[in-house]
């Protein structure tokens, strides 16, 4: 049997909800005249959500060609200034990661744009202990269709999904995996199969689902 353990990334694996802040603000300052600005709350509030959603929350009174255009340049903003600024990792993240890559394919499925995984991946200076990611932006899946998907590309017999907000619990759901939630993250789930206050706890949760 193939176990794999697949992650959500924003708040999951890194917090990048400071610097996606400063680059989101400077974005619609210096390309556009619109007044909005978002907090680091905001930006915890939109983590896991689509980006038609969250295009939709911060600029409500414009049409959504609109909306999307606009957080398209933030997106696109966003990426450059990650490139120069790298977000923070969780504690011992490298070491854990290793250790739980020895029994389980790991792998990363998220709701973001094309290329930011890869920033993960360029950043995190482990990319070898993944096996996979795949993003809503690269396909336009559900993040439920996209676990699943990964499970087949890999050969994953049984998996987990480790992820901090109730759209990851619904992913989980979606994909008939279990959920761990990421208590240290941005989210609070309704009745998640496990919860982790560290990614140190992840093993021991991991061990007792799959």
């Amino acid at each position: 049997m193939t176990k794999g353990i697949l992650f959500d990334l924003d708040g999951t694996l890194w917090d990048s909800s400071e610097i996606v802040v400063d680059a989101w603000n400077a974005c619609i300052a210096e390309k556009t005249d619109r007044p909005e600005r978002i907090t680091v709350a905001d930006m915890k509030s939109y983590m896991g959500k689509t980006l038609d959603v969250i295009a939709s929350l911060i600029f409500p009174s414009l049409p959504a060609e609109e909306q999307l255009r606009i957080i398209k340049m933030c997106f696109i903003y966003e990426e450059e200034y990650i490139r120069r600024h790298k977000p923070r990792f969780f504690d011992r993240e490298r070491e854990i990661l290793e250790a739980l890559s020895k029994d389980y394919k790991l792998a990363v499925v998220s709701n973001c744009q094309v290329g930011y995984i890869e920033l993960y991946m360029g950043h995190c200076g482990f990319p070898e202990l993944f096996c996979d990611f795949e993003s809503a932006g690269n396909t336009g899946l559900s993040k439920g269709q996209n676990i699943r998907l990964v499970m087949e590309r890999q050969g994953i017999d049984k998996c987990v999904y480790v992820g901090d907000t109730a759209g990851d619990e619904q992913a989980s759901r979606e994909a008939g995996v279990p959920f761990i939630h990421a208590a240290y993250g941005f989210g609070t789930p309704e009745a998640p199969d496990a919860s982790i206050r560290s990614l140190d706890e992840l093993a021991e949760a991991a061990a007792k689902l799959i």
